[in-house]
């Protein structure tokens, strides 16, 4: 039969594969739709790495296997190509991205053909392409005539290195998310989609949605709900009034002092002449700090001159201003209880501010507090509601506020609304014309796409402004509405709108006057499936989600979550950091594929870490995977030369065979894939050392495999005869009865002593056998009160729980 050739075999099944369209399910009429989605790429290199192959493998092996449980699989693919990524990218090159863009695409197209994917590349999606981005716009659109989209001046986030503004959620530890940069901040006129409307939904689901938890968690943590108060005091000498935000209402009688954010309206209405000055100055100084410097520097102020009135005890409270206190957070004032509040403490103890303990700490003798007492307790100098406890006080405070108009309820939310303007070149234009006259039009539906012009100098200017408004042809434009001179809003769209909605538009992209086709939206979405990395949960994700309940409330589509199972991947580590092209630390796929081919990078992959933890990468182990390739194809030229043979089928072989189908189902559908191909390995050892194999035992190992080698498998399946082709063959389905293994008695000890003896399958791990042990009731009446701090584990023998204290 020859050698195992992969490069030779990779290159003939990707050209059949092409040729009869395998991949490329009619998706009008099938009847078991499968949505296998993957998280469409940045062409913002020259070509696909390492990491890459690993998440899009991943994702492909469970559309494979879907494939052949019977389901008319959909996997696309596209280029999510506009944004600072790529943009940033053409800048380092020195080359335009309408040139650049481009050609990394077709270099990416070539690579996720080599690395084996199923994809329906007839459904190709690119964001910088005009067809698509008419409807990016026509999103913009309706959030815009649906009161979903506003421009107003705000306090925004600046990367000084990309010379644009950033959304909240592209900050990390006060850094560009794409460059590193330090952040800092400015006052400019922005859109901004409410995603805040949503806050409620967004979260209230996340309780309903299959989804991997660590991402749940991260949407929860960045929606942040807290329930509280919402309280004013009332400013001596003025009319106004300064409003705050707290989750402590039973602290309130501790108030001792104020503190205004400096940029807060208030700052300049009651400062006192004495103190101007010196406000003006501090004011001046913060602003030229980032968030995190503020919030990480020792805490400074000045006093305003101003005092406000407590409404609970009619105490005067001074009003300061602290950099501290950001605006963006809450009401930007805070009232500052310093008592039980750390930060408040350090304020009080540096400014020599009174301290009055409300809340008494264990065993509190009356004195003054060497540290804050933050923790709930009995209140102590709070007027009627001394003695409460602070859950009932703080009830009992707010009834009393709502009913003296001093106060209410108040549902607080971290999120802020997704701040979608960019000045830069490469994005899609925000479909917007501003006239004196009528204000912010949005462009007809008719008039769509609003398209990106060639702009040769697109370089960001760093002046508030974006390349576009260089350019007096896009610029000027005729009013909409009332058809007077005006200008084009010259801000492009935030990338992640751009990927926001792809997923709707895979489906329907053949279809060219409507965005998505209701018929084909209906019987195709929400996916199925949906895998991609965990960078994205509080980006992408949480605006997939948002811009999918928009879309239902405006009547466009029937669902309100976009993805029915996400699960996330894990990522790989190169140098001590995770694998990007932002840090540079990233390894090509193009010479694995070459020498190696494509089936062994992939089952390499796969196989040395677990896909949702992912690891270290080192090319030492893919050797091992190549030799079992390679006995793999040894096997079936050994076996087609057999054959004829009567092979025979003992019951151990057909046990075998049933435990491993069992294994790789179950772990595969759990994206256990690691697992999986080593019991394929175990299995394939076996297989080994049969004189000769027989007919079901020939196809069904193959059938195991092809999802993780899906072309040595095709080439092997051919040559023993089968029909094209074996990713549509019927996956193997395990025999309950043959797949049951041995049980085997192990004695379960707590400190030595057994407890019980529980029966378990032969060859379990330490964590199956543990956790079959806790489910004992006479162990877990043992374990009880006790805490275990080591586990022994002897295979097959023996449990024993170490703990802390024995009976």
């Amino acid at each position: 039969m020859g050698r195992y050739e992969p490069n030779e075999i990779e290159a003939k099944w990707r050209e059949r594969w092409a040729s009869t369209g395998i991949y490329e399910p009619d998706l009008h009429a099938a009847r078991r739709p499968f949505y296998n989605l993957l998280m469409f790429p940045y062409p913002s290199a020259e070509g696909l790495h390492i990491g890459n192959v690993y998440a899009f493998t991943g994702a492909d092996i469970y559309g494979r296997f879907k494939a052949m449980q019977g389901h008319d699989v959909f996997e696309p693919i596209g280029f999510d190509a506009f944004g600072m990524h790529s943009e940033n990218f053409a800048l380092k090159q020195n080359v335009h991205p309408t040139k650049l863009v481009p050609r990394n695409i077709k270099n990416f197209r070539e690579q996720l053909k080599a690395m084996g994917g199923r994809f329906a590349w007839s459904h190709e999606v690119v964001t910088t392409d005009p067809a698509y981005y008419r409807w990016t716009q026509w999103i913009f659109v309706q959030l815009f005539k649906h009161g979903l989209a506003e421009k107003r001046l705000a306090p925004v986030t600046w990367c000084p290195s990309c010379k644009t503004v950033l959304a909240d959620e592209q900050v990390i530890n006060g850094e560009c998310e794409r460059c590193s940069t330090e952040v800092t901040h400015r006052d400019l006129e922005q859109w901004f989609f409410k995603i805040t409307q949503y806050a409620d939904r967004l979260l209230n689901n996340l309780d309903e949605i299959d989804w991997t938890e660590e991402i749940k968690t991260a949407q929860r943590n960045w929606i942040g709900r807290t329930e509280g108060l919402e309280m004013t005091f009332p400013i001596e000498e003025s009319s106004t009034s300064v409003t705050f935000f707290t989750t402590r209402p039973d602290t309130i009688f501790g108030v001792t002092f104020m503190v205004l954010a400096p940029e807060h309206p208030l700052v300049k209405q009651i400062t006192s002449e004495e103190q101007r000055p010196a406000i003006e100055q501090y004011v001046a100084e913060a602003m030229k700090k980032t968030a995190i410097e503020r919030q990480s520097m020792e805490r400074s102020g000045v006093f305003t001159g101003a005092y406000a009135t407590n409404p609970l005890n009619q105490q005067r409270v001074p009003i300061w201003v602290g950099d501290y206190v950001l605006s963006t957070v809450g009401t930007g004032a805070i009232m500052a209880v310093p008592a039980h509040d750390t930060r408040d403490f350090a304020f009080a103890q540096r400014f020599e501010l009174p301290i009055t303990v409300v809340v008494a700490p264990p065993d509190w003798d009356g004195g003054e507090l060497a540290e804050a007492y933050t923790e709930p307790g009995t209140l102590a100098n709070s007027g009627e509601f001394d003695g409460m406890e602070s859950a009932a006080a703080s009830q009992a405070i707010i009834e009393k506020l709502e009913s003296a108009g001093s106060g209410k309820r108040q549902m607080q939310y971290r999120l802020r609304n997704w701040l979608i303007s960019r000045q830069r070149y490469w994005g899609t234009p925000i479909p917007i014309i501003h006239c004196d006259e009528c204000g912010p039009v949005a462009v007809p539906e008719d008039d769509l796409p609003v398209v990106l012009p060639y702009v040769e100098e697109f370089r960001p200017t760093g002046t508030n402004q974006s390349p576009l408004a260089s350019v007096p042809e896009f610029v000027q434009a005729a009013c909409p509405s009332c058809g007077k001179d005006a200008r084009r809003e010259t801000d492009v769209c935030d990338n992640f709108l751009d990927s926001s909605w792809y997923f709707l538009r895979y489906p329907s992209t053949g279809i060219d006057d409507k965005p998505f086709d209701p018929e084909l939206t209906k019987r195709w979405l929400p996916v199925h499936n949906y895998i991609g990395g965990k960078e994205h949960a509080v980006l992408h994700l949480l605006y997939t989600r948002f811009i999918t309940m928009a879309l239902h409330d405006m009547g466009f589509i029937e669902f309100e979550e976009p993805f029915r199972r996400f699960r996330a991947h894990g990522v790989l580590i190169l140098e001590g950091a995770k694998m990007s092209k932002s840090r540079g630390n990233i390894v090509s796929p193009d010479d694995f594929f070459k020498s190696h081919g494509a089936d062994t990078l992939r089952t390499y992959l796969m196989f040395a870490s677990r896909f949702e933890e992912g690891g270290d990468f080192s090319n030492q182990g893919i050797e091992g995977v190549f030799r079992f390739l390679h006995r793999v194809w040894e096997l079936y030229a050994r076996q087609i030369e057999q054959a004829g043979a009567d092979a025979g089928f003992p019951i151990e072989a057909q046990q075998a065979m049933h435990r491993t189908i069992k294994k790789v189902t179950g772990d595969i559908e759990d994206l256990k894939y690691n697992t999986a191909i080593a019991a394929l390995m175990e299995y394939s050892h076996k297989l080994q050392k049969r004189p000769a194999l027989s007919a079901e035992e020939t196809t069904t190992f193959l059938q195991l495999l092809a999802p993780f080698a899906p072309f040595i498998t095709e080439e092997l399946w051919e040559r023993i005869g089968r029909d094209y082709s074996i990713h549509t063959s019927a996956w193997p389905l395990a025999d309950e009865a043959l797949a049951k293994l041995q049980e085997v008695s192990v004695a379960v000890q707590i400190d030595g002593r057994t407890r019980d003896v529980i029966e378990i399958e032969a060859g379990s791990d330490e964590e199956a056998a543990v956790a079959a042990a806790k489910q004992s009731a006479r162990v877990q009446r043992h374990l009880d009160g006790l805490a275990v701090v080591k586990t022994i584990y002897v295979p097959d023998r023996m449990v024993n729980f170490v703990t802390s204290s024995k009976r």
